[in-house]
């Protein structure tokens, strides 16, 4: 029985708040007479981004900078919300191992896209027994928690090294401008043109590397929850629980999580 394919939905939220962000920020600079011209400057975009990379790549392993590069792409997109679908799902499993035997899905659960679920439905079908399923598809969301944290942090370390590299291209503008003050007209533009490094450094972290580390780690404690969601489902198949009270369970589960009070970690119930 295959999961039906949700289609992905622009983030309305990730994208209103760069609009609004954006539109706020230079909105008060030109409101103040300032020229969008003036704090436009490939030079100090080159210095700042390039560095900012840079540094970042000397602070991390570089296939966590591609991962996290790669995950920063799905921020532009919501996550299906799925989880009512995936409760008469495995409610539709459980009905099928109470009257033919969780044996009985194997055929379904080769069907199934969704890895998690896959997993831990093929080891009840293959009869592993409820703490060995909890362990190993505990520590499989532990894993996973774990490189989205190191993703996140990649985004926290570039947000720390943007300012200062900013700081470091407007020093260079300054040393430039020093170095040539007979004509002070353009003395006073040449420094105004140094300090854009700054501002690129100081909104590039705080509007763009800081906000997506703190998405990455919003969307992994999402995804977490809606594999516990699942896991306590396959539990309760395997434990041969009524279908109207593996519902009944996963139900208040949810309802529980949607008040802010979420159970337990399945991996720390299984290390309990």
């Amino acid at each position: 029985m295959a999961a039906r394919r949700l289609r992905r939905r622009i983030d309305a939220g990730t994208m209103a708040g760069l609009v609004v962000a954006v539109a706020g920020i230079l909105g008060g600079y030109l409101l103040e007479g300032g020229k969008a011209g003036d704090v436009l400057g490939e030079s100090a975009a080159l210095i700042v981004f390039g560095g900012c990379l840079g540094a970042t790549l000397v602070a991390n392993p570089v296939p966590f900078v591609k991962a996290a590069f790669a995950r920063a792409r799905d921020l532009l997109y919501e996550p299906p919300d799925d989880k009512a679908e995936l409760i008469e799902q495995l409610v539709a499993f459980s009905q099928s191992a109470r009257k033919q035997g969780i044996v009985s899905l194997e055929q379904d659960v080769m069907a199934i896209e969704d890895p998690f679920l896959h997993k831990s439905l093929l080891l009840a079908v293959d009869g592993m027994d409820l703490q060995e399923i909890r362990g190993i598809m505990g520590l499989a969301m532990d894993a996973a928690e774990h490189r989205a944290e190191a993703e996140a942090r990649v985004f926290e370390s570039a947000g720390g090294f943007a300012p200062t590299i900013g700081i470091i291209g407007a020093v260079l503008g300054l040393i430039i401008v020093m170095g040539d003050l007979k004509d002070m007209d353009k003395v006073g533009k040449g420094i105004a043109a140094a300090f854009v490094a700054t501002i690129y450094g100081v909104g590039s972290a705080n509007l763009l590397f800081l906000p997506a580390a703190h998405k990455i780690k919003a969307r992994a404690a999402q995804q977490r929850f809606r594999e516990e969601l699942i896991l306590e489902g396959v539990c309760g198949i395997v434990e041969g629980m009524n279908p109207k009270m593996i519902r009944a369970k996963l139900e208040a589960y949810l309802a529980k999580a949607s008040k802010g009070k979420t159970a337990p970690p399945a991996g720390a119930r299984a290390a309990a």
